[in-house]
């Protein structure tokens, strides 16, 4: 992880984008890049431990070095394919296990939803914690209850890890949830009609 949490937190999912194929995923994660993002998760709840590990490696292999690429839930996948690090749920491995399986090095992050799981996330070893859902979303299939900005400055006050926000993010909004503590808001939908042009334009919003 550089130095510095990157503002934009983006969240690459293969069906979501609507393409199965492996050129055309990791051509969108290059255009992701192009408009300025240093971080990319990929998430696929409905792939096979195969297609995500093919697909991880395929993307390490694309991306530039300076791009950390995480892989969501699965911490053995991502050690496999010498991703950057991987983040975890609620109903995933803990934070300590996924911690033993990517060692030292990697970069561990924790989804939360509510203050009492910022404060158990805050004591582990993960070196960033995410925050939400900020505001409703159609990007996760049984989403945790609204936590709104107030919600993420609670999050804020109980840990001085980076905080990512996620949920319901857009262009509107993003510059509020950065200034209500966030380091940083995660994004899916919005980032789909056109990656490079709407990446850039989150980063502009929140300089």
């Amino acid at each position: 992880m550089r130095t510095a949490f990157p503002r934009l937190y983006a969240l690459l999912v293969p069906s979501r984008i609507g393409s199965s194929c492996i050129p055309e995923i990791c051509q969108f994660a290059r255009e992701l890049v192009e408009g300025g993002a240093t971080l990319i998760q990929l998430r696929e709840k409905h792939a096979s431990a195969k297609e995500i590990l093919r697909l991880a490696r395929e993307l390490r292999r694309t991306l530039p070095i300076n791009v950390d690429l995480i892989v969501n839930d699965r911490a053995d996948l991502a050690l496999a394919a010498q991703a950057n690090g991987v983040h975890v749920g609620q109903d995933d491995i803990s934070p300590d296990a996924a911690r033993r399986i990517i060692g030292p090095n990697r970069v561990l992050g924790v989804s939360t939803h509510n203050p009492e799981q910022v404060e158990t996330a805050d004591r582990t070893s993960a070196d960033y914690v995410a925050v939400g859902p900020v505001f409703s979303t159609i990007s996760k299939e049984e989403p945790d209850p609204v936590i709104g900005l107030e919600g993420v400055r609670r999050a804020r006050r109980i840990t001085r890890k980076p905080l990512v926000a996620i949920g319901g993010v857009t262009l509107q909004n993003c510059r509020s949830i950065i200034e209500a503590g966030a380091d940083s808001v995660a994004v899916i939908s919005e980032l789909l009609g056109d990656p490079r042009k709407t990446t850039a334009d989150f980063l502009r919003q929140m300089r």
